[in-house]
């Protein structure tokens, strides 16, 4: 596994003062390399050598050119030369680096996957349609360019990957309360999905920001039959609380009839009253009253 590390450089100032120099001189000497004529059109001085030297000087300066790197924020130079790694430029600026070193550019910006809508199993079973938006960002730039052939390849299909696995792992509903499901623990379930997808991404030198779920729900071949199931349980939940709450009025209606003397209630009587209120209470519609004219003279 490569480890990223500091690349070798010049700061770019000095860079470029060092280019001008060896500008200035290679002019400079095929200037004084150049024989001159006198008043009467000889040839008088002259150096051959002081002339290729200077043309030596301005070729390598032409070439130093290369060799000059822009860095912008949030992003990374790899230098490779001769097949070798040679580090990696992280600081903004211009940098001069040897001209014949091949430089990559790694973005170290965050960036969004945004998985397509996955039809997958869930827990029990039950076709549902998943996607994710995940925030990543290239945290060793060695890591993400030589340990994997393509690092952002290699992060969509890993992210499609673990999101399929985490969701097989999880009921899209748990009737059960001990149990943990898509729909109700979204937080584990996207704390879950980012610790295994770290996991993956680990060899691209890749770190797992955020994981977001962006759909949840039923594949549409059941998605009547477990709306219904879900609409079944919420009527369930519904009449279960309102059973309690008559239960409650009832036991207080008996309690104050009684302890004020109001009326005095057999075993009987207490009954019929019983079911009477819990019959009022609980129903869905308006009670309509009726008047016992028998008890009337």
């Amino acid at each position: 596994m490569t480890t990223e590390r500091p690349a070798r450089r010049l700061p770019g100032l000095v860079g470029v003062v060092g280019w001008f120099a060896i500008l200035v001189a290679g002019i400079a000497m095929i200037g004084a390399g150049v024989p001159t004529q006198n008043d009467v059109g000889q040839s008088v001085g002259g150096s051959p050598a002081l002339v290729t030297l200077g043309a030596f000087l301005l070729v390598a300066d032409l070439v130093a050119l290369r060799g000059f790197v822009i860095v912008q924020p949030n992003q990374a130079r790899v230098v490779v030369l001769l097949g070798r790694y040679r580090g990696t430029l992280r600081t903004a600026g211009i940098h001069f680096i040897n001209p014949f070193a091949k430089r990559t550019l790694v973005s170290l910006r965050i960036r969004n996957f945004d998985s397509d809508s996955l039809k997958v199993n869930d827990a029990v079973g039950n076709p549902i349609e998943i996607a994710a938006v995940i925030n990543w960002q290239v945290h060793d730039t060695a890591q993400a360019l030589f340990d994997v052939e393509d690092y952002i390849v290699f992060v969509s299909i890993q992210a499609e990957t673990a999101v399929r696995h985490v969701a097989s792992e999880y009921p899209y509903d748990a009737y059960d309360e001990d149990r943990a499901s898509l729909r109700a623990n979204a937080d584990e379930v996207m704390s879950t999905l980012q610790g295994e997808l770290q996991q993956r991404l680990n060899a691209a030198g890749v770190t797992v920001l955020d994981t977001r779920l962006r759909r949840l729900a039923y594949a549409p071949e059941i998605a009547g039959e477990m709306l219904r199931r879900q609409q079944a349980s919420a009527v369930v939940a519904a009449r279960k609380r309102i059973v309690e709450g008559a239960i409650g009025m009832v036991e207080d209606a008996v309690h104050s009839l009684e302890s004020q003397r109001i009326v005095e209630l057999d075993a009987r009587a207490r009954a019929t009253l019983v079911s009477n209120l819990l019959v009022v209470l609980v129903s869905d519609r308006g009670a309509q009253p009726v008047v016992n004219s028998s008890a009337m003279p």
